[in-house]
């Protein structure tokens, strides 16, 4: 049946397929999200070959083996830092070992506060060292603090941790800020050989279609992602910006330290990222646990944009969303912001679209003629491409004339779905009436029935040159397939399509009406004609 179909029917049919394949193959397999065992106690051996900034060289560092289980568990909480967004904590480890987001916008669709710390995997800032008999004694010894609970104003708030060692003091000093930063500094009595986790990723809730993992931000603009579950062997880093371990929406990021330091990226019982600073006796850094808003990040510092990323469609998605910012600067709303940027996307690529409908509409008007060729020209495959070519370029028709403008559309739509998947800004932002948070799938259903209907209506109105009545009702039920798929999607992104379908209407309607009153002009001079 297929072999029938025209160029446009054939692309029309791999974009329905397209999206079939992309939904159904995330819903039947999700991304990763392994459940760490806390009780595993198999250590990860450095391997000789390692990586650096993307070269393997060989290495033989076996004071670099170590233990990538979870043992250390969970400690007794040493201070509390409270402020209006958040609750973070610092258990007698030093790390930090709870973050809760007070937000409401951020709570989990139980309800529940976000927790951006999980109980179950290697938490921030744990100094581990080299030396097996040294990381024993330190994973049992407490620190000190020199402060109790803190409340966070406008004003920042330092405190002093101290672990004393057999051999050495450990000394941890941080000064936490209102808006979810801190910097801090680490240093050692006497010089030995340590490495200071970046902690692993939080694990509050994930979509399809996500990526969640680790990230190192190095050299000139590089970025490599570490994906939970697709870790194998060691890679190593130098002249690193920031180090990140992230999941849709939030982040644990470790930035500013001495670009001579090394980072290794080891893989931990189950494969999922572990990265930790291959540190100096006294080192001085900036962090953030938090959502990865763009203003807030920018805010502290403009590196930290680089830790907001969009899988495979980075590229693409984070203009998008920097035009989408812009836009709901002006509008106050991320639903109206939307919409402009769909009408600003429909601008960009008007003058396209029309020479594809127009295009379209002419292969329409030529159809006959091109079946009275085919008819003709039957057993001569040859003189029937040669003849039907010429009878498009005598009327000025392309056959792939109304691929390209659906073929852009392609990517600027999974960038929109990248940007409505990972944005913490949309979490929870309002549209109108019943539309209370773009971030979430439309409960009503209203928008996917919508979006399907405006599809349903705009192949009414859309020339088409079907031959055969098997292959006309297989495109009719492609609007149903999409608003099927549709409906799971976030509403930020059902608004973009059915926004989209309704210039898609407008502009169809203006090429319609300009191609009868051309024809009319023309019946009216046949008319004339015959009269005299």
């Amino acid at each position: 049946m297929f072999d029938k179909l025209t160029s446009n029917q054939r692309l029309l049919v791999a974009v329905g397929l397209s999206f079939v394949f992309f939904i159904g193959y995330t819903t039947i397999f999700p991304p990763k999200s392994a459940q760490l065992d806390s009780n595993a106690t198999k250590q990860t051996s450095s391997s000789k070959e390692v990586v650096v900034n993307d070269k393997k060289i060989v290495v033989a560092d076996e004071s670099t083996k170590l233990d990538n289980s979870l043992k250390t568990g969970n400690k007794g909480d040493l201070v509390t830092i409270t402020s209006d967004d958040f609750v973070l904590k610092i258990d007698t480890l030093g790390r930090i070992s709870s973050d809760v987001l007070l937000e409401k916008k951020y709570d989990k669709s139980e309800g529940q506060h976000a927790e951006l710390v999980d109980a179950g995997s290697v938490k921030p800032l744990l100094v581990r060292f080299a030396d097996d008999t040294l990381n024993q004694e330190a994973m049992k010894t407490p620190y000190s603090c020199d402060c109790s609970d803190i409340t966070l104003t406008d004003k920042p708030a330092t405190i002093t941790l101290t672990q004393k060692l057999s051999e050495l003091s450990v000394t941890k000093t941080f000064t936490f800020y209102k808006d979810g930063h801190y910097d801090a500094k680490v240093s050692l009595s006497k010089d030995a050989r340590y490495y200071l986790d970046l902690g692993q990723r939080p694990r509050v809730e994930t979509k399809m279609m996500t990526v969640a993992g680790a990230m190192v931000y190095y050299s000139d603009n590089k970025t490599k992602i570490f994906a939970d579950g697709d870790v194998e062997g060691r890679s190593t880093f130098t002249d690193v910006h920031l180090i990140s371990a992230f999941d849709q929406y939030f982040a644990n990021i470790i930035y500013g330290f001495d670009k001579n330091l090394n980072i290794l990226v080891d893989r931990d019982t189950k494969g999922d990222p572990r990265v930790y600073i291959d540190a100096s006796k006294e080192m001085a850094f900036h962090g953030y646990v938090g959502p990865k808003t763009y203003t807030t990040l920018k805010s502290i510092d403009p590196v930290l944009v680089n830790a907001i990323e969009y899988g495979w469609f980075t590229f693409a998605s984070r203009p998008l969303f920097a035009v989408l910012a812009w836009l709901h600067s002006l509008f106050g709303n991320w639903g109206w912001a939307i919409i402009g940027l769909t009408a600003l996307v429909r601008f960009v690529l008007y003058p396209l679209t029309y020479k594809g409908m127009v295009s379209m509409q002419k292969m329409k008007q030529i159809s006959p003629k091109i079946k009275e060729l085919q008819a003709k020209h039957k057993g001569d495959p040859q003189r029937m491409n040669a003849a039907v070519m010429e009878m498009y370029k005598k009327h000025g028709a392309n056959p792939l004339g109304g691929c390209l403008p659906m073929l852009l559309q392609i990517p600027v739509f999974f960038a929109m779905y990248r940007v409505f998947l990972n944005a913490p800004e949309l979490q929870g932002a309002p549209w109108i009436l019943w539309v209370q948070d773009l971030s979430r799938m439309d409960h009503l259903f209203i928008l996917p029935i919508l979006m399907g209907a405006t599809m349903y209506y705009q192949q009414r109105i859309t020339p088409s040159n079907f031959t055969d009545p098997l292959q006309e009702k297989v495109f009719k039920f492609l609007p149903v397939i999409f608003t099927f798929f549709f409906v799971t999607f976030p509403s930020g992104l059902v608004l973009y399509w059915f926004v989209n379908n309704l210039f898609s209407i407008a502009q169809q309607f203006i090429v319609n009406k300009q191609f009868a009153a051309a024809e009319a002009i023309v019946e009216e001079a046949k008319v004339e004609k015959k009269d005299d």
